[in-house]
């Protein structure tokens, strides 16, 4: 579960880019690189280890603020789990 005051970062050792020849973020570890659709690369953006997750839905919710906010609460959520999952972030 994502709680609202929790705070994340990437994990050491990997690193969120922006990379201009395929149009998108990726997500760069020593074994590799992972591709990252737009929401996620938004997302990840926002993770700096001091913003909680209520702090990086509110920022996604101004950015994009012609999308319904609970859809983009919900979306943060479900991709943090599943990125918590997957080693790429972790919890402070």
């Amino acid at each position: 579960m994502i709680e609202s005051t929790s705070i994340y970062r990437l994990r050491p050792g990997w690193r969120l880019q922006w990379e201009e020849a395929q149009g998108r973020h990726v997500l760069l570890y020593p074994e590799g690189m992972v591709q990252l659709n737009d929401s996620a690369g938004a997302i990840l953006t926002q993770l700096d280890g001091q913003r909680d997750v209520a702090g990086v839905v509110a920022n996604l919710q101004a950015r994009f603020a012609d999308a319904p906010a609970a859809e983009i609460e919900r979306d943060v959520h479900e991709f943090l789990l599943d990125a918590a999952r997957q080693g790429w972030i972790r919890h402070d």
